[in-house]
């Protein structure tokens, strides 16, 4: 390497290649990868994460796959705690860290910073629940106007997730969310290289979103799920059963929605994240885009990955 440690990050909206994209950079250059994705990390969610087989990672090793239970919760803080450390030992090994995937609030607080906010209180969210369940998550909402004004704006009033969040910090610290995230702590010790996968056509993208989850239905989904539900000590609410796909095929199955439509709810929602990604992509203008309408774009990557590191 003849300009200096970097680390090099490969993001995209879900179905746009990133994973078999690569597994070919894996055999090609000294990286090791590291998954950045909030729903990989839990185990016994393999199909509807398109998570890697068992044998595609013994072939090509992914860190931050498989270290939690579906009961429990991973934060961003969390994220770049792993990240940081993996970082140091990637590095330390003489290797390039690259990291993959499609969480844009991770990669954010990767490239730009992370809050010191306190790490969830599940004795506290409890509470938080319990009052949103008395008098609604609107109410809560509002609570933020004079609690801290910067969120009230800033959080949709169905985001109840942010709204607990606000809520939890707040109590916890005497300081308000925004003003913690106003004070971001740098995470990479070097520079990283950033590499988007997008389509032009946003047609294209859409048909391989709905041809990958028609092959998760094919293949088990539902009763990967139904597994899921019969555990008896998940929830709707957890962060895991909230992930794309598995919040709208829940809801069927435990009886909160028919019959009718589950396949279709689970690809709007779908497409719907991949919006939302596409919209997080947007900000970082200093990132290397490529394009899959057309062609295989493998070769076109690792020549620029060689180009800037190597």
């Amino acid at each position: 390497m003849n300009r200096g440690h970097k680390v090099i990050c490969i993001m995209g909206p879900t179905a746009s290649g990133k994973t078999s994209l690569v597994k070919k950079l894996y055999q090609a250059l000294p990286v090791e990868l590291i998954s950045v994705d909030s729903a990989l990390v839990y185990r016994g969610m393999d199909i509807g994460t398109a998570k890697p087989s068992p044998q595609e990672l013994q072939e090509c090793p992914h860190r931050l796959i498989d270290i939690k239970d579906p009961s429990e919760s991973f934060s961003v803080g969390e994220f770049c705690n792993y990240a940081s450390s993996y970082v140091d030992e990637i590095l330390g090994g003489g290797k390039i860290p690259l990291f993959v995937g499609g969480t844009m609030m991770y990669f954010n607080a990767l490239l730009n910073g992370v809050s010191s906010l306190p790490p969830a209180s599940q004795s506290l969210r409890r509470v938080i629940e319990s009052e949103a369940a008395d008098k609604g998550w609107g109410v809560l909402h509002n609570q933020l106007q004079a609690i801290d004004p910067s969120a009230f704006t800033r959080i949709n009033p169905n985001d109840t997730q942010r709204i607990q969040r606000a809520h939890e910090v707040f109590r916890l610290t005497g300081r308000t969310l925004s003003d913690l995230q106003s004070q971001p702590v740098k995470v990479l010790p070097c520079d990283a290289l950033t590499i988007i996968l997008e389509a032009k056509n946003r047609l294209i993208l859409h048909q391989r979103i709905e041809q990958r989850l028609k092959h998760m239905f094919d293949n088990g989904f539902v009763d990967e799920v139904q597994k899921l539900v019969q555990r008896g000590d998940l929830n709707s609410s957890m962060p895991s059963i909230r992930s794309v796909g598995y919040r709208q095929v829940w809801e069927y199955l435990s009886g909160q929605s028919g019959s009718d439509g589950y396949f279709d709810k689970a690809l709007f929602a779908t497409r719907q994240l991949a919006k939302r990604q596409l919209t997080w992509l947007r900000r970082w203008q200093d990132a290397k885009r490529f394009y899959i309408d057309d062609a295989d774009v493998y070769e076109d990557v690792l020549a620029y990955i060689r180009q800037e590191i190597f």
